[in-house]
């Protein structure tokens, strides 16, 4: 039998033209900053491709081209593709743009600036078993402040997403990683700026929006303080 995960198309949303970190990585993407030796980028593909995951969708935009020299169409086990913003369209904007390249009926998304240590096939296990046709997975920091927080009831059921509301207590955080139908993305309004996080989560909790809390090490690279973390961080092999 086929192992489900690999039917997935995973989309990472690299478009982002990372304003913070421009004094750390003045020259490229901040997908392609180094981290020890390497593309922040294969860190993740990486994580998918020991996963399971086969297909990858890389949303692209500010400097495209040097995420293309880098990647390439293939890495590891990993088939790559490339969705091109021309303009920026945020993080929904740019997941529906990536539509048409979108295959399978169950779509994993991650931020291209944040890496979670998580177990996709349980995370697909889960999101299959509440029959959601969006999930997202929680990861726990002591400073909240910077990230979206999720408070859920017990069965996991989104209640309240607060985005990024200064509130420095720890806290469960949108770590970035998802599980949407494909049906999902399609409702996503197509050909303007779209935020996940701002516009599209808090209405789709009404329509059903589930999180899974997980343990695993959660790194940001969004800024040049925390991208300083980043090469302790895959050092331990967190």
């Amino acid at each position: 039998m086929a192992d489900p995960i690999s039917k997935i198309t995973a989309a990472i949303l690299a478009g982002g033209l990372g304003t913070r970190l421009k004094t750390a990585v003045p020259d490229r993407p901040k997908i392609l900053a180094e981290v020890n030796g390497r593309p922040f980028l294969c860190h993740l593909l990486d994580e998918l491709d020991a996963g399971g995951i086969r297909n990858v969708v890389l949303c692209t935009g500010f400097r495209e081209e040097q995420v293309v020299e880098a990647i390439g169409d293939r890495y590891k086990g990993i088939t790559v593709r490339y969705s091109v913003e021309e303009e920026p369209l945020g993080t929904g904007g740019a997941l529906r743009n990536a539509l048409p390249l979108l295959s399978s009926e169950t779509v994993l998304v991650a931020n291209g600036d944040s890496f979670l240590k998580v177990d996709l096939r349980n995370f697909l296990a889960w999101h299959r078993l509440g029959n959601s046709g969006a999930s997202i997975v929680l990861a726990r920091v002591a400073d909240a402040g910077r990230f979206g927080r999720i408070e859920i009831d017990e069965a996991g059921r989104v209640l309240r997403y607060f985005e990024k509301d200064g509130n420095r207590a720890p806290g469960w955080i949108n770590a970035g990683v998802y599980l949407f139908a494909r049906r999902r993305i399609a409702s996503i309004p197509g050909g303007r700026f779209v935020s996940l996080e701002k516009e599209i989560f808090p209405d789709w909790i009404e329509r059903g929006l589930h999180a899974m809390r997980v343990a695993g090490g959660f790194l940001d690279i969004g800024t040049p303080e925390s991208y300083l973390q980043a090469g302790a961080f895959f050092s331990a092999g967190t």
